[in-house]
């Protein structure tokens, strides 16, 4: 073999190999699915990331067969390559992956999480609607459990587990006059600012942005990218 083929091969050898491309789940919110975080699932791939644009039944079942069900397949192994998984969610889907962290414990690849609008102290309209047959039609088991009181399922999670990196990105302007007349103070419709907050949170940042469109600002998706490789938000 002529010698500048063998030093060729052997610098090749022993250059490092590229880092595999990280991994984004997206998890969308109650009663919607993947489409509704289409936007945000291309701005994602453009940035260089794996993405998964998970689908679930949301009203179909409780807050914690929905998070075994839905992350258990995919966070139960580490990535072979190494890489890790980070978690963008709208919603439900940020107290899904509280719930999952809750029941099963940090998984070993778990990179950062970001919440957007998520009820992580629950919403008064829960409180003040369950009880109302077309409202448990509309959002289901699940639904039903996003309420304040202490049992409910985002209180009763209690705050984030040491060492998760979450940030959170809550909305406070409404489309919904009647359920904003249901919350008190500052509110995108749904959830007020101050129940977005979560014991625990690494960052978090508020946007005049409503609760349903929220995941389709130009703005938000920037926060999302900059906290995914910054682990911070621009305030």
């Amino acid at each position: 073999m002529p010698r500048l083929l063998l030093l060729c091969l052997l610098m090749t050898a022993t250059l490092p190999l590229a880092a595999a491309p990280d991994t984004v789940l997206l998890l969308h919110g109650l009663a919607r699915g993947p489409l509704s975080l289409i936007r945000l699932e291309a701005a994602l791939r453009a940035a260089g990331y794996r993405v998964r644009n998970l689908d679930y039944a949301s009203r179909s079942a409780e807050i914690a067969a929905l998070a075994t069900t839905t992350l258990g397949p995919i966070l139960g192994d580490a990535p072979p390559d190494g890489s890790r998984i980070h978690i963008v969610t709208h919603s439900l889907g940020g107290i899904l992956v509280r719930q999952y962290l809750h029941d099963h414990g940090v998984p070993p690849a778990l990179g950062r999480v970001v919440m957007l609008a998520p009820p992580n102290e629950g919403s008064e309209v829960v409180d003040r609607l369950r009880e109302w047959k077309l409202f448990q039609l509309i959002n289901g088991p699940a639904g039903l459990e996003l309420g304040t009181g202490e049992a409910d399922g985002p209180r009763a999670l209690g705050p984030l587990p040491a060492g998760v990196e979450v940030g959170v990105i809550a909305g406070d302007h409404t489309l919904n006059p009647f359920f904003s007349a249901l919350l008190p103070g500052p509110n995108d419709g749904k959830v007020t600012v101050a129940a977005t907050h979560v014991a625990g949170e690494t960052d978090h940042v508020t946007l005049p942005a409503t609760h349903t469109w929220i995941m389709w600002r130009g703005d938000a998706i920037a926060q999302v990218e900059l906290f995914l490789r910054d682990g911070r938000f621009d305030h």
